[in-house]
């Protein structure tokens, strides 16, 4: 039983779906639906309010309520309109006739589009187009009446003002507006309007000739007067170029005249300015000379502290280095002969204990041994000791010259005999060896020498 509800209420809502679509009307932009059958209000033109029983839609679709309503469609497109209005009297009574063309169309400002409506709705486009060019052909025969064909031919513009505003007030009140007029054309039948050309043609062939022949005669008398003014001009122009020249004379001698003296005055500068520039540039030498002795100068200085730095690191630097070597050297091995020492002793302490006996035993041999060392020196003679000295020279001198067999590297500064130097100053410290000896020991070597030649001469001469 839910069902068929269901599909009463469907039934019904798409029935009334058909009946609104079959009732909805539509129209497109150019045309208007006119719906009768209900009241509305409108507004008129002067502004009064009335109750109508029709009511609009321009373009687009409304819904028209079935067996209340009816709909009507009214064109709002542009309408052509072709005027003639033949025989028609001017101001002058000259008949012609005139051919002109015009659109109008329906005003769509809602108070006059009512109007078109009330008006037209029966009657269509057709009826349109020919109350509109009823109403315009009148408009045109007054306005023909009042102008002259002359003004009608040459002022069309002027008479297409004056037509639309003549029916603008007769279109508004039948709710047409009048969008476009011109006039085409306008004839007459006695030949008026081609006389004129002809009067005009001849006036233009008239003055035609009284322009040339005005022409030729200015003409003649403007070549008279330009031959005159030539004449004029042409002596004027030969008195001012005499006079110019005259001038260019005066004034050529004149600039010669300041050219000779400038000229002399240039040598004269000239000769000034060269001596001076001379003099500047001897000035200038001088001055280079002294300054370049100066920078010479300062240059030999600094040559003499460079030598002096170069032989400071050279020469002294490293000598004092070889010095402090040799000292740090020397005191190094004194350290390690003491800390060896020191270690023996250590040594010899530690086994003291142990080796008692033995040392004794040592001590006892070296004593004696020490004992025979001393009857032996005691019975050594002068002789004796001085020929253990000499043997010992050859020690010393190697002593003397063990450092420089330690230097791996030796640079002379100065002088080209700086090896010869150096052997000499080497020989030199040896020569000081006697001496040194004789303060040590009292034993003069230089006697003792000179006394072993004096011997072997003594005794070479005894062999002979």
């Amino acid at each position: 039983m839910s069902y068929i509800i269901y599909i009463v209420v469907a039934l019904i809502i798409v029935l009334c779906f058909l009946i609104w679509a079959m009732n909805f009307k539509k129209v497109g932009p150019s045309s208007v639906l006119v719906i009768s059958g209900r009241k509305s209000v409108v507004t008129d033109p002067d502004g009064k309010r009335r109750t109508v029983g029709y009511r609009l839609q321009v373009g687009g679709g409304t819904f028209v309520m079935p067996l209340v309503e009816q709909v009507d469609v009214f064109p709002i497109e542009v309408l052509p309109l072709s005027l003639k209005c033949p025989e028609v009297l001017t101001s002058q009574g000259v008949l012609i006739s005139a051919e002109a063309q015009a659109q109008v169309k329906p005003s769509t400002a809602e108070p006059f589009l009512h109007i078109a409506v009330e008006n037209f709705l029966s009657k269509g486009s057709s009826g349109m187009s020919f109350v509109a060019q009823e109403v315009l052909e009148g408009h045109m025969r007054g306005i023909l009446g009042t102008m002259t064909v002359e003004e009608i031919y040459s002022n069309r513009e002027e008479f297409a003002e004056k037509v639309i505003e003549s029916a603008r007030n007769d279109f508004s009140k039948m709710g047409l507006e009048l969008i476009s007029f011109s006039l085409k054309d306008i004839t007459d039948s006695q030949g008026y309007i081609k006389s004129l050309g002809a009067r005009r043609i001849a006036e233009i062939k008239r003055d035609a000739v009284i322009a040339q022949a005005e022409t030729e005669r200015d003409s003649q008398i403007q070549s008279s007067e330009y031959r005159k003014q030539g004449d004029i001009a042409r002596l004027k122009a030969e008195e001012e170029l005499a006079e110019a020249t005259k001038q260019f004379e005066i004034k050529r001698a004149e600039f010669q005249k300041d050219v000779n003296l400038k000229r002399a005055e240039a040598d004269v500068s000239y000769d000034l300015e060269r001596t001076r520039i001379s003099e500047e540039l001897k000035r200038k030498e001088y001055e280079l000379k002294l300054l370049e002795k100066e920078l010479q100068s300062k240059i030999e200085e600094k040559e003499v502290l460079r030598r002096q730095l170069e032989l400071r690191s050279n020469v002294t630097l490293p000598a004092e280095a070889m010095k402090e070597q040799s000292r740090l050297e020397a005191e190094a091995d004194a350290y390690k002969k003491e800390l060896e020492a020191k270690g023996r002793a250590a040594g010899i302490r530690l086994e003291g204990n142990a080796k008692a006996e033995a040392m004794t035993i040592i001590g006892s041999a070296e004593a004696k041994s020490m004992l025979e060392k001393a009857k032996a020196y005691k019975e050594y003679t002068d002789k004796a000791l001085q020929e253990k000295v000499i043997d010992k020279l050859p020690e010393l001198a190697k002593a003397v010259s063990e450092p420089l067999s330690k230097v791996e590297k030796i640079i002379m500064v100065g002088e080209n005999q700086g090896a010869s130097k150096l052997t000499s100053q080497v020989a030199s410290v040896l020569a000081q060896l006697p001496d040194v000896v004789e303060n040590l020991t009292g034993i003069d070597i230089k006697k003792i020498v000179k006394d072993k030649l004096v011997e072997k001469k003594e005794e070479k001469g005894k062999e002979e």
